[in-house]
């Protein structure tokens, strides 16, 4: 194993990881979406747009992990310096959760790409409407580079407005609670079954 893909929570805390993802970027399975992501900010200069990480499934992928909104740990700008990648290496405590939720779902990474139904960085977790339709429109354009898909993951409460353009691109659609803090907190209950909502939803096909 070279240490390129060396795989553990949190790993972006190191520079010498993100630096060692971002020079992936341009591999077959992930260029299409490093360009998709290069279009976003083109048309949308005043947003902040993160990459897929390049660790996942890219193009390849069946599985698609839609959540909410990238948080300041995705961000380069970030006063606490950021990952730049959509991932779940990134510092914080979703990220985390999610890497351990992959885990007991026994989810294979290269089956899966993680998104936003909100895509980019705005220095703000707050959501308004026009965003979410904003980022609704947006994501027809990224299913049309997963030829393989077969299963969307509605990942908490804002990326179920997806739901309408999911069902219109027949794949299988299951929704969970969001891996942040905020709910394990409200609502424990939920957030504890994410993970075996993901592994029914890995085994659909």
């Amino acid at each position: 194993m070279t240490i390129e893909y060396h795989d553990a929570p949190r790993i972006f805390r190191h520079p010498e990881f993100v630096a060692m993802r971002r020079r992936m970027l341009h591999e077959p399975h992930i260029a299409p979406l490093t360009a998709y992501v290069e279009s976003l900010r083109a048309k949308h200069p005043d947003w902040e747009f993160q990459d897929f990480d390049p660790m996942d499934g890219g193009v390849n992928a069946d599985m698609l992990f839609l959540l909410e909104k990238p948080g300041p740990m995705t961000s380069p700008q970030a006063k606490r310096k950021g990952s730049g990648f959509i991932s779940r290496n990134n510092d914080d405590s979703t990220a985390e959760a999610l890497f351990t939720f992959f885990e007991q779902a026994k989810i294979d990474r290269k089956r899966m790409v993680l998104w936003n139904v909100i895509p980019g960085w705005n220095g703000t977790i707050k959501i308004k409407a026009g965003e979410r339709r904003a980022g609704v429109e947006e994501l027809a354009g990224l299913l049309t580079l997963l030829p393989k898909l077969k299963t969307v993951v509605l990942v908490g409460r804002q990326a179920g407005k997806a739901a309408k353009l999911m069902q219109s691109m027949n794949v299988n659609i299951f929704t969970s609670a969001h891996p942040s803090p905020k709910v394990r907190s409200m609502n424990r209950a939920m957030w504890e079954l994410i993970p075996g909502i993901w592994a029914e939803a890995s085994r659909v096909q």
